[in-house]
């Protein structure tokens, strides 16, 4: 390989990894793979949870594909995105830890918009699992049901976070409850906390979510 076809191979091959780093170059789409880190969904189902319109959606999902980071099943009338496999988690993961390493404007939205967290007593996945062996904790995932559906963390119970409060009369004040949502940024499982705390219940929240449970080789059910 001559100078010239080794400069013409490198400009392809570092053009080719571009074209991922131009697909996630957008908030939109970090938004969309961080909830297809949950399970598969529609369109329309990933439209009314990111607020955006479904032709928005859609587009962004091209983008997406495009650069073979989710995939598409079709079931009839159908099409239901997935992340292609589990290092396109990964990636997002890194981007996320980087940003939170690096910049320090996201501590500063962090502690602006998410107050108080570590009054609720964050728990790791490994001290987690480790009561669960015990089975000395009582797991709540508020998450939406289909999400669950999709997996969840051995053992957890299914309670949406808009039924909590109707569910409070099942769950037993003697025992500590650890509440789970999307990741770090969900919200869920901070107000599920809070409410909980507030009906004179001992509860914590699960420091990340469902999506970094699994990539830390946790088992996962569902």
């Amino acid at each position: 390989m001559n100078e010239r076809e080794h400069r013409a191979f490198k400009e392809e091959l570092f053009g080719q990894f571009a074209r991922i780093g131009r697909a996630l170059a957008n908030p939109h789409r970090l938004e969309l793979l961080d909830l297809l880190a949950q399970g598969e969904r529609t369109v329309e189902e990933l439209a009314r949870e990111a607020g955006m319109s479904v032709a928005n959606t859609s587009r962004h999902l091209q983008e997406l594909r495009s650069a073979r980071l989710v995939e598409v099943r079709r079931e009839g009338l159908y099409g239901y995105y997935r992340l292609a496999d589990e290092r396109v988690f990964g990636v997002w993961r890194a981007i996320r830890e980087l940003g939170e390493a690096r910049l320090a404007e996201i501590d500063w939205l962090v502690r602006t918009h998410l107050k108080d967290r570590e009054s609720l007593e964050p728990v790791g996945a490994e001290e987690l699992f480790e009561r669960l062996r015990r089975k000395d904790v009582l797991v709540l995932d508020v998450r939406p049901e289909e999400e669950y559906r999709a997996g969840h963390i051995p053992g957890a119970l299914s309670v949406p976070l808009e039924r909590l409060e109707a569910y409070l009369a099942e769950i037993p004040k003697d025992q500590e409850i650890v509440a789970y949502c999307r990741g770090p940024y969900c919200v869920f499982a901070d107000e599920a906390v809070a409410l909980l705390r507030s009906r004179g219940y001992r509860a914590r929240r699960l420091q990340e979510g469902l999506p970094d449970w699994r990539a830390a080789g946790m088992p996962v059910e569902g």
